[in-house]
């Protein structure tokens, strides 16, 4: 079934089109889950909510062409897993990383490339869960500071200081990986 056909579906209540869309899409948007909860079992249940609350919110979907389907089910999903962290004040909690450095080395872009996007997602689902939720939104959601201070309800300079954090965190990661298998 072609993308606007399945919404159009999934729209009207179709449960074989929800199914469909589910079996097509979970996957991904699994992924777009486990980037931000860190844990599989909460990405799991994290996913299961945001799909229900697509199938309710379908008349608010606009189809603007190939691929706005994935675009809004991903944005569905993302407000889905930051209503849970913010609901469980995940920003607040003391991160586990009091030794990141502010100053950081950024590893070179072709010793980047070698490292298997796996090793490298493990990493991100590593991080805390504050650095790992503003790294999530200004790399893959490409939020400013004042968005995901907004979405968060943090200030913009606490943005910019868990993104720093989280990038040294990150760094120090590539480094050792680099050294072990490089």
């Amino acid at each position: 079934m072609e993308e606007q056909e399945l919404a159009e579906r999934c729209r009207q209540g179709d449960n074989l089109a929800r199914k469909e869309l589910y079996e097509h899409y979970a996957g991904r948007m699994f992924g777009v889950c486990l980037r931000y909860a860190g844990d599989r079992e909460t990405a799991q249940d994290l996913m299961h909510d945001g799909f229900l609350k697509l199938y309710d919110s379908f008349d608010k979907f606009t189809w603007r062409g190939e691929g706005s389907l994935r675009a809004w089910m991903e944005r569905v999903m993302v407000n889905t897993v930051l209503q849970y962290l913010r609901k469980n004040d995940v920003m607040n909690q003391s991160a586990a990383l009091e030794d990141v450095p502010e100053v950081y080395e950024e590893p070179d872009a072709s010793s980047m490339d070698s490292i298997p996007q796996k090793v490298l997602m493990q990493f991100i689902s590593g991080l805390p869960a504050g650095y790992r939720t503003v790294f999530n939104l200004y790399i893959f959601e490409e939020k400013s500071h004042k968005e995901i201070a907004r979405l968060l309800g943090i200030n913009e300079k606490s943005s910019a200081s868990q993104l720093t954090r989280a990038k040294a965190a990150l760094a120090v990661k590539v480094r050792e990986w680099m050294k072990k298998n490089g």
